[in-house]
């Protein structure tokens, strides 16, 4: 696809180093032609020589790097992102106070886009709630979230221990994000019913992948890599949950290659926003990941064309209003 060009630019604005100065207080005055105000919700950042990150050799080769705040800015300018909230990277287990002591400095220094953070956390051990119990103390600290799509086995995030633990986020002020496997969404389902006092954000629109929903002939295959009409059902089913947000995220990444259009990716961004609704409904990058698929502004630009038939009112909570009330930032 061909990105539109971004005509405003936000100015004040330095790379040197990994930092800048807050894009929040470098912002031009809003104008009818300035793009609507982003807050990103899945912002990633690594830096290989601070922390481990054991995926990030086996992944696709583009992520195979540090990617730290002065390569987010080049990537986020023009688009009027005003805000950013860290998403945990999987480091490992050793790693995870690390991480989040480095993202505290990057929100405490105000010359960074991360505002708040959702860190790493290992809901099924037993040593997670005295490690939670400390983070909560951290006001940078929204939520916690552990990928469940990576070697965890199915009905992990159904064990005493972990149902435990998501309802301690609950009584802690803080959500838990769902990353888990299209097909596995009923376990999702059925941890969000054991925890009613918790606040939870599905990740990625379910992990659905846009390829399943388009005719055989735009798969890489030709067979769908989960089952369409149980991630309708099993999202349709989340979404009836009223402490359940979905974030739209991550679909990029998995958009049918070489070619791509917002034709490709609609399917399931607008379901996810007819289920939701407008109120529960969060924007997010998912970079540098969604390199994988596009750039972030081709991502964004296709978006904002997916949405642009609805109400401004309800693009805007979309792209930032339901997140700086949800995360609080």
């Amino acid at each position: 696809m061909h990105r539109r060009d971004f005509i405003h630019r936000l100015t004040g604005m330095t790379l040197a180093g990994s930092c800048a100065k807050p894009l929040c207080a470098t912002m031009l005055a809003e104008s009818a032609a300035e793009p609507l105000p982003l807050i990103d919700t899945h912002q990633h950042l690594w830096d290989l020589a601070r922390l481990q990150v054991p995926w990030v050799p086996r992944a696709a080769e583009v992520l195979r790097r540090s990617y730290v705040t002065r390569d987010y800015l080049e990537a986020t300018r023009g688009l009027n992102v005003v805000k950013a909230i860290y998403m945990e990277v999987d480091v490992a287990p050793e790693d995870k106070v690390a991480e989040a002591e480095l993202i505290t400095e990057l929100c405490e220094s105000g010359e960074h886009p991360t505002v708040a953070a959702v860190i790493g956390g290992q809901p099924g051990e037993p040593a997670f709630a005295a490690y939670i119990r400390k983070m909560a103390e951290n006001r940078f600290v929204k939520g916690v979230r552990q990928v469940l799509h990576g070697s965890t086995p199915r009905g992990h995030c159904l064990s005493a221990q972990f149902v435990q633990s998501i309802r301690l986020l609950g009584e802690l002020g803080l959500c838990f994000d769902l990353c888990m496997r299209p097909d596995e969404l009923d376990d999702g389902l059925r941890l969000v019913d054991q925890c009613p006092g918790t606040q939870f954000i599905i990740d990625h629109c379910g992990n659905a992948d846009p390829k399943a929903f388009l005719p055989a002939a735009r798969r890489d295959d030709g067979k769908p890599s989960h089952d369409p009409e149980a991630w309708r059902r099993n999202m349709a089913a989340l979404a009836a949950r009223d402490r359940v947000v979905c974030k739209i995220s991550g679909v990029v990444a998995r958009a049918p290659q070489p070619t791509w259009g917002p034709e490709d990716l609609a399917p399931v961004v607008t379901r996810c926003l007819d289920l939701f609704g407008p109120d529960r409904v969060v924007f997010g990058s998912d970079w540098p990941v969604c390199l994988v698929g596009a750039p972030l502004a081709d991502w964004v630009t296709a978006l904002k064309q997916i949405i642009s038939d609805r109400p401004l009112e309800h693009q805007r909570k979309l792209l930032h209003d339901n997140a700086q009330r949800i995360y609080a930032v």
